[in-house]
């Protein structure tokens, strides 16, 4: 009704129907479902819903004292005001309804006219709240009003009003509204108005009277006649007018059971498509947990092979850091996380954003960089701020399908392994030493700050006579007289302060108790820090030398 235009017509479908909305549309083809638009009834209605279901003597408005001050009154005219007291003092009750009979507007006191039915109900229709005694002589006259259009008179009417009657005079005058011309134009006036029941009484009494004193032997016969012919056309009326209601009520109810019909032929179509789609949901639920049961086993192999791969790279003790294209970390192992500062939250940052633990390595991004440019894998040994070395591979990652989605970054602990590598040359240079030391000719020897003796070479075994075993058990000073002891302690106490001795000529005794003259150099062994530990010298007889520079000059003559 609020959609359509003025005059709107509604066109339904054969399942549809306008309900209870009657009010609000006319039927102009029912079996075509094709209505009307009624504007003055939504009209009011949208204005003021509240307008017709009380009475206008007692509606009211209230308003919250203090905030509207009271307007000052205005003088009526004379005219309204003698108008407005007559009305009050002869006008009697009358309703405003429309063509079906609901009210529109209440006016007087209808009380003893009309009545709430019993039950829940929220009914304004005039019909329905009719007293016993009223509704069929109301409905007649509204009907014929509405066929008519003429006002339509209906006198005498017994009204039970608890427990006595009263005599009212029915009045129904067509009103028009002047929104248009056509039907739905009209309005209509339910005038009720109360009668005396001695004027009544008295008006039949001389009617009776009138009859009785005529010439006609059968007055009172024939004014029984009348009037039980009156009621009998009455009753004729009102059952044509419920024929009529009858046969429309027929005509709707022959429509609802053909809407109703096509309605169960709809649901049964519609019951056959859902099983239809019942069954392929069924099918469908099936393949659904066939591939359901497939995925829970992939699943279950993936994360089989996902803890066979974790424990796989723990167990290796490699750490190991995955990153893309962009240089973002995908995945490392525990293992990393003492090389490179990483922590759970670091998947997915840039390693440019990581403080590594390498000494003197900062070019890790470049050569990551480099790596995925050129696909050549890089290795490089880096030692951490703990002191411990790895040996670092770069190489490119590679998925099933050969497709580069990355770099992987594998550190391998070869501290162990860098440790051997540095033993062994130290004992390289020790081996070489001791056979530079074993082939000489010259008296080696080494001794720690105390003067015992921890090393002999073969010359000394030769020079002095005394074994490797025996000098092993033997003291320094032993070897030295007793009035070179004293410098001797001052050589010694000159190497400790990390004075540098020139070679100088001394004396030692030998196994035999000679004692021979010798040119000695003496030097300080010292440890990781460059503290003495030990001397070793080199001891050479005046006698070698001799001979070396009287062949050295035969070789140059």
């Amino acid at each position: 009704n609020y959609a359509l235009n003025t005059k709107g017509i509604l066109f339904l479908g054969s399942s549809e129907s306008i309900g209870e909305s009657s009010d609000l549309f006319s039927i102009l083809d029912l079996k075509s479902k094709i209505y009307l638009r009624n504007d003055h009834v939504f009209s009011n209605k949208r204005k003021n819903p509240n307008t017709y279901l009380l009475p206008s003597n007692e509606r009211h408005t209230t308003f919250d004292e203090g905030t509207f001050k009271s307007p000052s009154p205005k003088k009526l005219p004379l005219r309204e005001l003698t108008e407005q007291a007559l009305l009050q003092q002869i006008a009697p009750s009358a309703a405003l309804i429309n063509e079906v009979g609901d009210i529109l507007y209440l006016h007087g006191r209808s009380g003893a006219y009309l009545e709430l039915p019993s039950g829940e109900s929220s009914t304004n229709n005039i019909l329905l709240m009719a007293r016993e005694g009223l509704r069929r002589d109301l409905t007649i006259a509204l009907h014929n009003a509405v066929a008519t259009k003429e006002i339509v008179r209906s006198l005498g009417l017994k009204i039970k009003m608890n427990a006595h009657f009263i005599i009212v005079n029915l009045t129904i005058r067509p009103v028009l509204t002047g929104l248009n011309t056509s039907e739905q134009g009209y309005l209509y006036l339910v005038i009720l108005e109360e009668a005396s029941l001695l004027d009544s009484e008295q008006a039949k009494q001389g009617a009776l009277r009138a009859f009785a004193e005529s010439d006609t032997p059968d007055a009172n016969t024939h004014l029984y006649i009348a009037a039980l012919k009156q009621e009998l056309q009455s009753k004729e009326e009102y059952i044509n007018i419920a024929k009529e209601k009858m046969e429309s009520a027929n005509e709707k109810l022959k429509s609802s059971n053909e809407q109703m019909q096509s309605v169960n032929e709809e649901l049964q179509s519609a019951n056959e498509e859902l099983e239809t789609s019942k069954e392929e949901l069924q099918s469908t639920n099936e393949e659904l947990s066939t591939v359901n049961t497939e995925l829970q086993t992939k699943v279950s192999d993936l994360s089989q092979a996902n803890n066979d791969m974790n424990n796989l790279l723990a167990g290796t003790g490699v750490g190991t850091v995955f990153v893309d294209h962009h240089l973002r970390i995908l995945r490392f192992t525990p293992e990393a996380r003492v090389i490179i500062n990483l922590i759970p939250g670091d998947e997915g940052r840039s390693v440019a954003h990581l403080v590594s633990n390498l000494v003197g390595y900062t070019h890790m991004i470049s050569d990551v960089q480099s790596v995925l440019d050129t696909l050549v894998p890089k290795e490089v040994n880096v030692q951490t701020t703990t002191g411990r070395w790895y040996a670092m591979r770069i190489f490119p990652y590679r998925t099933l399908d050969n497709i580069i989605e990355g770099a992987v970054l594998t550190f391998m602990d070869i501290t162990e392994i860098s440790q051997t590598r540095e033993e062994l040359l130290k004992a390289n240079e020790a081996l070489r030493l001791a056979v530079v030391v074993r082939d000489a000719n010259d008296a080696i020897t080494v001794q720690d700050l105390n003067g015992r003796i921890l090393a002999w070479n073969p010359g000394a075994v030769r020079m002095y006579g005394w074994s490797e075993a025996e000098a092993l058990a033997m003291n320094t000073r032993e070897r030295i007289p007793q009035e070179l002891r004293e410098e001797a302690l001052h050589k010694v106490h000159q190497l400790s302060l990390s004075e540098i001795l020139e070679p100088y000529y001394t004396q030692r005794i030998t196994k035999g108790g000679d004692v021979i003259d010798i040119w000695m150099t003496a030097t300080a062994l010292l440890d990781e820090s460059e503290q003495m530990y030990a001397i070793a010298t080199t001891e050479r007889t005046k006698k070698s030398i001799n001979t070396k520079t009287e062949g050295s000059n035969g070789r140059s003559n």
